[in-house]
């Protein structure tokens, strides 16, 4: 899948990375994971490291836990330690605020991983979230255009969440004001964990006696957990259901038809983007010479931000191949347990 990197002149790229990659020898980039046992991050990490390791830097890191006051210290650390850029990925995009105005405080960039830290000091790096909540919706309006909905959210604490709301009502607002959807139950995902979007779902079929014949899930870990529920009912596989990640366990689920699609945002690129930005910035360049850098201001308290939005694509049984050929997951692994002929990708 192509970035906004790869969409620029490449000239200008060149010339902006060969500047970084002089400048990187001495260059320490500390990480601040929000919850590193979600499979995503393991790609997002390689990704960095395998871009800061060829441009000479030092990668150094630390897991928050999902703990957001654990974050704060781990940010410190991290600058103690000798970083000359963080990128952020963030627990609690409010309560990692003054770790961030610290940082930068102290010319150290901050490149804000994937969720959005509202301090126009910090770069912000991400896929275009709206834009998932959209394909995510629209794949599961294909399958069910008319019944009773439930929409498993993120964390209340990732802005993230409310993005890929908004897009997801943006494609089924219409059919939910005549009336052919119906919202039976919404409700946020704490720490976006999938034991909590399994309650919450087992909570909405009974709350509506099981039926329930669509559900949009924000994320691969949300909609394992609503699968679970919806499998202790039966109800897994003819049920629609969305996610987004790409994660392994998700494809398996999209070729064995109990999900729909897993929006795939091709983390190695966000990974190598954000690592990239790190250096430049790290490197004396300011966040407007960041190639593909475009003003963004769509926040909870709008403030304007500089920022780079990489293209997600929605991956069904239809397109399953396409993972499975740009090496993002195996034949087998993608295709386990799955009957014979069933899916083309498979064959």
């Amino acid at each position: 899948m192509k970035s906004i990197f790869k969409l620029m002149a490449g000239t200008a790229i060149i010339v902006s990375m060969h500047s970084a990659v002089a400048m990187a020898a001495d260059v320490v980039v500390g990480v601040s994971w929000s919850n590193f046992q979600e499979e995503r991050w393991k790609t997002d990490e390689a990704a960095i490291k395998k871009a800061l390791e060829a441009a000479g830097a030092k990668y150094i890191s630390a897991d928050a836990q999902s703990s957001a006051a654990k974050q704060l210290t781990d940010v410190e650390s991290l600058i103690s330690q000798g970083a000359n850029a963080l990128i952020v990925l963030a627990q609690d995009s409010d309560a990692i605020g003054p770790a961030i105005e610290k940082a930068t405080a102290e010319g150290i960039p901050v490149v804000g991983y994937d969720r959005l830290i509202e301090n126009p000091e910090a770069f912000y790096i991400t896929f275009d979230n709206k834009e998932v909540g959209r394909l995510q919706a629209r794949e599961v309006f294909k399958v069910k255009p008319e019944g009773n909905y439930v929409f498993i959210k993120g964390s209340s604490s990732d802005p993230n969440a409310d993005f890929l709301f908004a897009g997801q009502q943006e494609v089924l607002k219409e059919a939910m004001d005549a009336g052919k959807i119906k919202n039976v139950g919404e409700a946020y995902t704490d720490g976006w964990k999938p034991e909590i979007a399994q309650k919450n779902m087992e909570q909405f079929l009974t709350a509506n006696d099981n039926k329930v014949d669509a559900v949009v899930a924000s994320n691969d870990g949300t909609a394992g957990g609503a699968i679970a529920a919806l499998e202790a009912q039966g109800l897994a596989g003819s049920v629609p259901v969305s996610g987004q990640d790409a994660d392994k366990a998700a494809l398996n689920r999209v070729a064995l038809g109990t999900q729909t699609v897993s929006v795939w945002k091709d983390s190695r690129e966000l990974g190598k983007n954000a690592a990239e930005i790190a250096l430049l910035l790290a490197g004396g360049k300011t966040m407007d010479d960041v190639p593909g850098v475009q003003s963004f201001n769509g926040g909870p308290k709008g403030v304007a931000m500089k920022s780079v939005f990489l293209a997600p694509l929605p991956i069904t049984k239809d397109n399953l191949n396409v993972v499975i050929d740009a090496g993002w997951i195996s034949k087998a692994e993608a295709c386990q347990g799955v009957k014979a002929g069933s899916v083309a990708a498979c064959n």
